[in-house]
C-alpha cells in the first residue's frame, strides 16, 4: 500500500503530502477540483501515465522483486520522480528507467482505464481459472509449467524447421551447385605447378621443327673437331679448353635428342586438351591453388548442406513426438478446466448479481496449441454485444470480474486506482458497486474518486480536495465532516436536512 504521497507543483496543487490507511479510500468534491490529477500523480509516479508535477515521492508498504533490475529490496520502498528538463525516476535513492518502473509498477499497481477489456481477454481469463482449478488440484500450477516449458521448446524446434522448409528450395540447388563445382574440378583433377609444365612443353613443341634442323647444322662442328685438334697442335696449343667445351656441347646435344624424342611418343591432342582443361579452371578461379582451395570450400558446403538434410529429418521426429506429448499434456489440462468452469462461472455470476447485472458465461473453445494448451475462453453476455453495452454496465462487469480475481488468485491484491467507477449508476447500482468494493478492499488499497454518496459512505477513509484561488487542496475528512460532504454529494451545494438524513444514514451503514 501507498503509506504517504508527497506532490509538489502538480498543475493546480501547489503541494500536497497526505498519509493513507489501507482499505477502501475514496475522493469526492466538485467537478474541476483536481480529484483526477491528484490520481494522474500517483499513476505518473509508477510511470502509467504521463509526469507533469516538479517532483512526486511515495512511502510504499509491498513485497515488491526488484532484485532482478538490480535493485535492493526493502520492507518499505520509496518511490520518486523529479522532473526539470527531463524526467527522472528512482526507487529508494536509485536511479531507474521510466520503462522498468512501470514494469515494476504494474506487478502492484492496477487502474480502470476507459474501455479496457484486459479482464476479459484469453490470457487473463485462462489465469483466472487456471488459478480457480488449483485451489482443488495442487498439482495444478506445477503441470502448467512445465507444459509452458515444453511448448517454448517445441516451438523453439518448430521454427528450426519452419526455417529450413522455407528454406528447401534454395537449399536443393546450392546443393546441387556445389556438387556440379566439386565434380567439374575433381574430374580436372589439377596439380600444383601443372601448368607451369605443361606451358613449357607447349612452348618446346612450338620451336621442335627448328630445334631439330638446328640441331643437325650444329652436330656439324663435330666433323671438324680432328681438323681443329691437329690445328693446335701445330700451333703449339694446348687443346683442353677446346675438347671440353666439345664434350659439353656433345651432352647439350644428346640431352636436346632425348627430349625431342620424347615428345614425338607423347600424344599430343591429350596434353593440349589438357593444358585446355587448366586454362579454364584457371580463367574462372584463378591459380591452381585458388582452384583447390575452391574446391574444399564447396566439400564443406555440401557437408553443411547434407547435415541440414539430417537436421531436418531428426527435427520431424522429434517435432513429431513433442506435439504428441503435449497434446495428452493438453488434454488433461483441458479436462480440469471444463469440470471447473461452471463454478467459475458461478463465482463471476454471484457478484454480477449483486452488482444488478445479467449472468454471463465463459466459453471454452479449442484454438491452435499455444502456451496454455488448445484452450481458448470468451466470454458471452447473453445476445449482448459486450462491446455495445453502457460504461456504467461495463465498468460493473470488469469489477465482477476482477473480484473473482483476488478471490481466486491473489492472497494479496495490491492498489487499485479506479477513476468514477460508479458515474452513470443509480443509486442502488452505486451502492452494489460500493459493497463490492468493500471486499475488493480486504486485499487491495482502492483509490476511487466517485460523485456518488454510496460509495464514498464505504470507505474506510474519506478525502475531499477543493480548489479555490490559490489552488487544489486535499484534506482528510472527520465523521461529521463526512456527512456534510456526503449530503452535498446528494443535494447539491444548499444541502437540505433530507440529505443531511440520508447521509447519516447511509454512512451508519458502514
Amino acid at each position: 500500500m501507498i503509506e504517504r504521497l508527497v506532490v509538489k507543483n502538480q498543475l493546480s496543487f501547489k503541494e500536497v503530502d497526505v498519509s493513507f490507511s489501507d482499505g477502501l479510500i475514496a475522493f469526492t468534491g466538485s467537478s474541476g477540483a483536481g480529484k483526477s490529477i491528484l490520481m494522474q500523480s500517483i499513476l505518473s509516479l509508477f510511470g502509467q501515465c504521463d509526469a507533469n508535477a516538479n517532483s512526486v515521492e511515495a512511502i510504499v508498504n509491498e513485497k515488491i522483486n526488484l532484485e532482478e533490475f538490480g535493485l535492493q529490496s526493502e520492507d518499505i520502498n520509496i518511490f520518486k520522480y523529479i522532473k526539470s528538463k527531463s524526467t527522472r525516476y528512482f526507487i529508494n535513492t536509485e536511479s531507474i528507467s521510466k520503462k522498468s518502473m512501470t514494469k515494476i509498477s504494474s506487478s502492484f499497481l492496477n487502474s480502470f482505464k476507459l474501455r479496457d477489456n484486459e479482464e476479459f481477454e484469453n490470457k487473463k481469463l485462462i489465469v483466472l481459472l487456471d488459478a480457480l482449478v488449483s485451489k482443488k488440484i495442487s498439482s495444478h500450477v506445477k503441470d502448467i509449467l512445465e507444459f509452458e516449458k515444453e511448448f517454448f521448446e517445441y516451438k523453439k524446434i518448430k521454427n528450426r524447421l519452419n526455417s529450413i522448409e522455407e528454406k528447401e528450395t534454395k537449399l536443393k540447388e546450392l546443393k546441387e551447385f556445389a556438387l556440379f563445382e566439386i565434380s567439374k574440378i575433381d574430374d580436372i583433377d589439377p596439380k600444383i605447378g601443372e601448368d607451369i609444365e605443361l606451358m613449357n612443353f607447349k612452348r618446346s613443341l612450338s620451336k621442335k621443327e627448328k630445334i631439330k634442323e638446328s640441331l643437325e647444322d650444329a652436330s656439324k662442328i663435330f666433323n671438324f673437331e680432328g681438323a681443329v685438334n691437329q690445328f693446335l697442335k701445330f700451333i703449339e696449343k694446348k687443346s683442353d679448353f677446346f675438347n671440353e667445351s666439345m664434350d659439353e656441347l656433345r651432352a647439350t646435344i644428346e640431352d636436346e635428342r632425348e627430349r625431342l624424342s620424347t615428345l614425338d611418343e607423347k600424344n599430343i591432342e591429350t596434353i593440349l586438351d589438357r593444358i585446355e582443361k587448366i586454362s579454364f579452371l584457371k580463367s574462372r578461379y584463378g591459380s591452381i591453388e585458388e582452384v583447390l582451395e575452391y574446391n574444399e570450400k564447396k566439400k564443406k558446403e555440401l557437408k553443411e548442406y547434407e547435415k541440414i538434410s539430417f537436421e531436418k529429418t531428426k527435427l520431424l521426429s522429434t517435432c513429431k513426438e513433442k506435439s504428441n506429448t503435449l497434446k495428452i499434456k493438453s488434454t488433461t489440462l483441458s479436462q480440469r478446466r471444463e469440470e471447473f468452469i461452471e463454478i467459475l462461472n458461478q463465482k463471476i455470476n454471484s457478484y454480477l448479481e449483486m452488482l444488478y447485472m445479467p449472468k454471463v458465461d465463459i466459453v471454452i473453445s479449442k484454438t491452435e496449441l499455444y502456451e496454455k494448451g488448445f484452450d481458448s475462453l470468451h466470454v458471452e453476455l447473453g445476445r449482448i454485444n459486450i462491446k455495445k453495452i453502457s460504461s456504467g454496465e461495463y465498468n460493473r462487469l470488469r469489477l465482477a470480474f476482477i473480484a473473482t480475481t483476488s478471490e481466486y488468485f491473489l492472497n494479496v491484491g495490491g492498489i487499485l486506482v479506479l477513476d468514477e467507477i460508479d458515474a452513470n449508476l443509480s443509486g442502488k447500482e452505486s451502492m452494489s458497486v460500493a459493497k463490492v468494493l468493500k471486499i475488493l478492499s480486504k486485499k487491495y488499497q482502492i483509490f476511487a474518486i466517485s460523485h456518488q454518496p454510496q460509495l464514498s459512505s464505504q470507505a474506510d477513509s474519506h478525502f475531499l480536495v477543493t480548489k479555490d484561488e490559490t489552488g487544489s487542496k486535499v484534506k482528510l475528512l472527520d465523521k461529521n465532516e463526512r456527512i456534510v460532504e456526503l449530503a452535498r454529494m446528494v443535494s447539491g451545494e444548499e444541502v437540505s436536512s433530507e440529505a443531511t438524513i440520508f447521509a447519516q444514514k447511509i454512512l451508519n451503514m458502514t
